[in-house]
């Protein structure tokens, strides 16, 4: 089944509360990310505070507001108003200055050579143009600019895990339906390939997995099935970590040459 993009439109606030699916990210996944990230800062000598930065498909505005908490002067791009709605309201309550733009990662409403650091997170595996996204993001990032990005994996365990477990199999199925399409994920030559064809040569890959067993993890969807567990306290107690395993999901960063 094709990726269902639709539910980024739905009216109420699928992003921020505790009992949506996809705030799971925060609690799960966005540790896992600022780890990494801050590391890739520290190695190459950026400090954010004052940076110009992208995030590429904000949705809701968990990670920019993680970015904006270090500094940054973030622009969010999302092609749901709705999310983008989300988002300013959510910044606004957070006393958090992030500008958010319609426009999709295809074609971003941003300047050439504006941006110091352009994001891409849970994004890459959702468009239906990959060149044209990292050709555009190769446009509006600076030389010497940065491009910090994960996404999923094209194996046989991603389809194991993150469509089997997460989205179809009744007793564990916690993700809402048709929200990946394994055919739709990237391997890391795939990806590294595609940002060379659009000079952003790929500098690190490293994999993204969640820090408890598979059984423990298995005990956790079924809880969360039941009820007995938000959508956020399952993302905290499945966080996520940086590991040497690419199978399921993986992050990585790429420099514009000066």
């Amino acid at each position: 089944m094709p990726v269902d993009n639709e539910i980024y439109n739905e009216a109420r606030d699928i992003w921020w509360s505790e009992d949506q699916p996809l705030n799971s990210i925060r609690t799960a996944l966005n540790p896992a990310r600022i780890e990494y990230f801050t590391r890739v800062f520290r190695e190459r000598g950026i400090d954010l505070a004052g940076k110009e930065v992208v995030d590429i498909g904000c949705g809701g505005g968990l990670f920019a507001e993680e970015l904006a908490r270090m500094g940054a002067h973030v622009v969010g791009v999302d092609p749901s108003q709705t999310s983008l709605q989300t988002a300013r309201s959510h910044a606004e309550a957070s006393a958090l200055s992030i500008e958010y733009r319609e426009g999709t990662g295809e074609r971003l409403p941003l300047p050439d050579a504006s941006v110091d650091v352009a994001c891409c997170v849970d994004v890459l595996e959702h468009v239906t143009d990959l060149d044209q996204v990292l050709a555009e993001t190769a446009r509006v990032l600076r030389p010497g600019g940065l491009y910090v990005f994960d996404t999923i994996n094209r194996t046989r365990l991603s389809r194991l895990v993150m469509i089997k477990l997460f989205q179809d199999w009744r007793l564990t199925a916690w993700m809402p339906p048709n929200l990946h399409d394994w055919n739709q994920f990237i391997t890391p030559d795939e990806l590294r390939a595609a940002l060379s064809r659009n000079n952003l040569p790929c500098r690190d890959v490293v994999g993204i997995g969640p820090s408890v067993k598979p059984p423990t993890l298995i005990r956790l969807m079924r809880q969360l099935r039941k009820g007995r567990l938000s959508y956020a306290a399952f993302g905290r107690k499945a966080q996520f970590v940086v590991t040497k395993d690419l199978r399921v999901a993986y992050a990585g960063y790429a420099l514009k040459p000066v």
